[in-house]
């Protein structure tokens, strides 16, 4: 199996694909090339595999680049054969849990790129509190309905939530995402101590 991950150690989205990746018991099949860019500079972002400019993309001997975290956990998933993608009525539980953690990500990336891509004359601040207040309408919603979920099975659902709230941990500290969401913040200590989260975890 030949597979090659562009990746970047702080990106949250190539750090889904390399926990489902520990999980599914296949990370050490993947060879790593460290990259990454901006929307305002490429930088060493797989430009060639990727016209997005983004990581993760994933090299594959037997076709196209593949890329977007979603697409490449989902394909990691297929060929390790780890179910990590429930069936049933459960796996639509998991991709919506997917989706709003990976749009958590959405939002915390953008409140980072108008702090460091834009000038301070030019910032503005009510676009950043309305990046935030997506952010905490979802850490509403995990909170009240879906640690039930959280608490099962692991599959994608618990690894992109997981993904998501360690990045706020990493950029948005001053934030303190865990207050008011005692809970959540609960079972994140927890899946936090899992060997495939501690493989992946962040430089500081």
């Amino acid at each position: 199996m030949a597979l090659t991950l562009y990746y970047s150690p702080t990106s949250p989205y190539a750090r889904k694909v390399m926990v489902l990746a520990h999980e599914a018991g296949i990370a050490s099949d993947l060879a790593i090339i460290t990259g990454s860019g901006t929307p305002l500079d490429s930088g060493q972002a797989p430009l060639a595999h990727n016209p997005l400019g983004k990581v993760p993309t994933l090299e594959r001997a037997d076709g196209p680049a593949i890329y977007d975290s979603r697409v490449i956990c989902a394909y990691l998933d297929s060929i390790a054969q780890s179910r990590l993608y429930p069936d049933g009525a459960r796996r639509w539980d998991a991709l919506t849990l997917e989706a709003t953690a990976d749009g958590i990500l959405d939002a915390a990336l953008a409140m980072v790129y108008e702090s460091r891509l834009r000038p301070e004359e030019i910032r503005f601040a009510p676009f950043v509190e309305g990046q935030w207040q997506k952010v905490a309408r979802s850490l509403d919603m995990l909170e009240t309905r879906w640690l039930g979920y959280l608490s099962g099975p692991v599959c994608i659902g618990q690894i992109a939530a997981a993904c998501a709230l360690s990045y706020l941990d990493l950029r948005h500290s001053a934030r303190d995402w865990r207050a008011g969401h005692p809970e959540l913040a609960n079972w994140h200590q927890k899946f936090a101590q899992r060997d495939s989260m501690q493989a992946t975890a962040p430089p500081i």
